[in-house]
């Protein structure tokens, strides 16, 4: 609950002066509908399970305890944890949230109240008092709630406490607001139960209050084209909310800036309220600065909407910029040739679900810019508002896509659903310069819950998608990840490759690439990588990769190729999962892109980590590991690889950051990567010189800066300066060398490794029976907790899960304390458990 006082202090907008001047603006991050906006943070309480009826929720019952609800603040996902419990699967069913609205004075005579969400999932009802208000389907597009009558009624009630009260009592008036969502399973909705991602329930994104005049803008079209070395010509629509149907003329007032804050346009005009969308304005910038990911420049086009019952500014942003597909070859922004170098997001997040906040949002994005991406696939729903501001402000090229994942074809209202989230998606984020295709679906030739996969059926349903995209926006381009037999009907297409990983080799990567690229107008490659399990690395692959350095090379090709890509034929079922690997086959893939001039581009499966219901056998159960960071947002070693090929800072990156143990025999050359973008790099082991190497992108792996060094057994040191410019950049780790040999595993060590405050890591060690430790085991271990304290797992990372494979024998996993007395344990079958006693 918030008063009038919060209200006023927190709010961007100045309240208490619209008041009385029924004046109002609003800026970009505030949604089109509104005037007034305040995130309803808060306040707020949620109770998980079903209930008798909207009166139980105000009412409760001999079923319902005041304990059961659960205080919590915005945004809030029901599946935080348990989406990667190890043991049971997640949640799905009704989960419901109540609050008491504490209603500012309206700064509008005859307004009207509003409620804005920002995304819930995936069904919501909503409730004001005993009312209900409204439904919404689909957990990624936003809704608004017009709810101004009735909480008239509630204030208005003889039952209602403030009937009657004076104005110096109005910061009183509450409005009971409750909301039901609910994930449970429905084979008539989109995304499929089936798909490779957790269907999270909660209201995961921000909720608004907002305030509006009773004739208010509600969304903002801004439509510019861009010719070769001409003018832009820009078009600005709108249209209105006006409930009453209002005939009452409206003043309008228009301002466009330039990147640079410049007014390069104005105009101003009256008109009666109109119905659907219109034109306000047409115009022309004769030396239109364009947008591009290394000139994310942005344009402001202010809207001012001026009646009797009130006045709103609207901001919106918008780019300049123009590009082309071209057919079998490259992709062009602006006229030049440009490399789409992407990666792909999950709203996903440790011990948050897709309830993410706004500041890790930001970090996560960023984190993205920092490899050096110019492109993003957001899969595989519509992503929050904030994701694509920032997308714009970065300078990130956007595929945004509808949630028509594994789904086959359902019924009425299935087609429904589809259609009017395909819709809501366009309209909500179609002034994105960041955007340049609308994604149809992905993987939509799976079998499914359906009865049958009518590949004619699919067709069609894709063509009508198709359709209603180009008719919605015409300027951008649709595309479809994997349906085979409809290829021809997006306009830009990306199969399903996987070298090195589902299928082949990942030496095949280019040879597969440029078969499916000549079946195509226009290719895209989506999706490539494959698991890593963080902290997880390997010697085997890279005594393989020494025998390259040393001469001793086979002659037959498919032997070298095997010899490249661990000799494995599938890499998802006989690999061992490292970061080691993943790396090899990141730095591969990279440098042959280099080498591809009819390549349009291609993003990374998956930036992070993140859950999902269909991967229960993974080193980190129900979490999908193709990430180039954890769950949390650690970096595992590959985000250094993705660096080092694409970003201009210099940098520099020893591999091995994670890896606090290696081994082998005395005397052996271990094989040394360094990951930078720098022009040479000098490499120390125990602070002697190993000699300088010159980077050269296409001599693999590691682009030359590699080498080989005799380890002592024991403590060692590496240290790496490189150059690039005339900047110097340096990187260290610190590690153990361990000659012993193991043999097999008979005893489980558990110690405490770290301590900060309440927060304390305990680590688990598998020994053979003479305390060796055994540093290839990936043995599945779980960790117990008795006493005062709180484990810190259902985290989906390498530290934060109760029951995960080991890493190198090894495992890590933190507790609180709670200020008293713990007793820890580890077990593994057939190997005795180990305890600690921790306080």
């Amino acid at each position: 609950m918030i008063t009038r006082r919060e209200f006023i202090k927190t709010t961007a907008l100045a309240t208490a002066a619209a008041a009385a001047t029924n004046h109002v603006s609003f800026a970009q991050t505030v949604p089109a509908t509104g005037a007034v906006s305040q995130r309803l943070l808060t306040g707020w309480e949620y109770y998980q399970g079903s209930l008798g009826g909207i009166w139980e929720v105000w009412r409760g019952g001999k079923a319902i305890e005041t304990t059961a609800w659960q205080a919590i603040t915005m945004p809030h996902c029901f599946n935080a944890r348990d989406a990667v419990d190890p043991d049971q699967s997640y949640y799905q069913g009704p989960g419901w949230y109540r609050t008491r609205l504490k209603l500012a004075p309206d700064p509008f005579p005859d307004g009207r109240i509003l409620l804005h969400f920002e995304g819930a999932g995936q069904k919501s009802e909503v409730f004001v008092n005993l009312e209900s208000v409204g439904r919404h389907i689909g957990g990624y597009d936003e809704f608004v709630l017009d709810i101004t009558e009735a909480a008239a009624k509630v204030l208005n009630s003889p039952n209602n406490g403030n009937k009657g009260s004076n104005d110096s009592n109005k910061d009183t008036n509450e409005v009971p607001l409750a909301v039901r969502c609910d994930n449970s399973r429905d084979l008539d909705m989109i995304p499929s139960i089936f798909s490779d991602f957790s269907l999270y329930g909660g209201l995961y994104r921000y909720v608004n209050l907002v305030y509006v005049p009773a004739i208010s803008l509600e969304r903002i079209h801004i439509s510019p084209t861009v010719q070769p070395n001409g003018p832009a010509k820009v078009s600005i629509k709108a249209r209105l909310y006006n409930p009453a149907s209002l005939t009452d003329q409206v003043q309008l007032s228009l301002r466009v800036l330039d990147p640079k804050g410049k007014v390069v346009h104005s105009a101003a005009q009256k008109l009666a309220p109109w119905s659907d969308e219109r034109e306000l304005l047409a115009f022309d910038i004769k030396t239109p600065e364009l947008w591009s990911p290394k000139n994310p420049a942005l344009y402001h086009c202010e809207v001012t909407l001026s009646s009797t019952h009130g006045e709103m500014n609207v901001t919106e942003r918008f780019g300049l910029r123009f590009y082309e597909f071209v057919d079998h070859g490259p992709f062009k922004l602006n006229g030049e040739r440009l490399l789409l170098r992407g990666t792909t997001r999950h709203e996903d997040h440790a011990g948050l679900g897709s309830a993410i906040p706004e500041e890790i949002t930001r970090k996560e994005i960023q984190m993205i810019k920092d490899i050096g991406a110019n492109f993003l696939r957001l899969g595989h729903y519509q992503q929050s508002r904030i994701v694509l501001n920032l997308c714009d402000e970065l300078g990130l090229m956007v595929w945004e896509e509808l949630p028509w994942c594994r789904g086959g074809i359902g019924g009425e209202a299935f087609r429904q659903q589809a259609h009017n989230m395909l819709r809501n998606m366009i309209d909500q984020h179609y002034n994105h310069p960041a955007v340049i295709i609308w994604g149809l679906g992905n993987e939509d030739d799976w079998p499914t819950e359906y009865p049958e996969v009518n590949q004619e059926k699919i067709r069609d349903f894709m063509t009508g998608l198709n359709d209603l995209a180009h008719s919605l926006d015409p300027s951008r381009k649709t595309g479809i990840r994997r349906c085979p037999f409809a290829k021809d009907i997006p306009d830009i297409y990306s199969p399903s490759i996987w070298a090195g990983w589902y299928r082949g080799r990942y030496t095949d990567y280019k040879n597969f690439s440029e078969t499916e690229m000549k079946q195509v107008n226009h290719y895209l490659h989506m999706e490539w990588g494959g698991d890593n399990d963080a902290r997880r690395h390997s010697e085997d692959l890279d005594r393989a990769l020494a025998k390259i350095d040393s001469g001793a090379l086979p002659t037959d090709p498919a032997q070298l190729d095997a010899l490249l890509s661990g000799g494995v034929d599938v890499a998802s079922k006989n690999g061992d999962w490292s970061e080691t690997y993943i790396c090899n086959l990141f730095d591969w893939h990279l440098k042959e892109q280099e080498t591809m001039p009819w390549l349009t581009g291609a993003a990374q499966w998956i930036f992070k980590d993140f859950s999902t219901p269909e991967r229960v056998e993974n080193p980190v159960p129900r979490v999908n590991q193709k990430g180039m960071v954890e769950r949390d947002l650690t970096p595992k070693e590959s985000y250094y690889v993705f660096q080092s090929y694409w970003t201009e800072k210099p940098m520099v990156h020893i591999y091995g950051h994670s890896w606090p143990v290696r081994w082998g025999d005395a005397g052996e050359q271990k094989l040394v990567k360094v990951y930078s973008n720098c022009e040479t790099a000098e490499l120390f082991l125990n602070d002697v010189s190993c000699g300088a190497k010159k980077r050269s992108s296409q001599d693999f792996p590691a682009a030359g800066l590699r080498w080989h060094a005799k380890f002592q057994p024991g403590k060692n040191h590496l240290r790496v300066i490189a150059h690039k410019g005339g900047s110097t950049v340096s990187d260290e780790i610190n590690f153990e060398y361990q000659t012993e040999k193991w043999e097999a595993p008979a005893q489980l060590e558990l110690k405490e490794v770290g301590r900060q405050g309440d927060t304390l890591t305990v680590e688990a060690r598998l020994r053979d029976s003479k305390g060796v430790q055994c540093l290839d085991s990936r043995s599945l271990v779980r960790f117990g907790l008795d006493g005062d304290g709180t484990l810190l797992d259902n985290l989906g990372t390498s530290t934060g899960s109760r029951g995960l494979e080991l890493y190198n024998g090894r495992a890590v996993i933190s507790l609180l304390r709670n200020g008293g007395k713990s007793e820890v344990s580890v077990s593994s079958k057939g190997i005795p458990t180990a305890f600690l006693t921790v306080e």
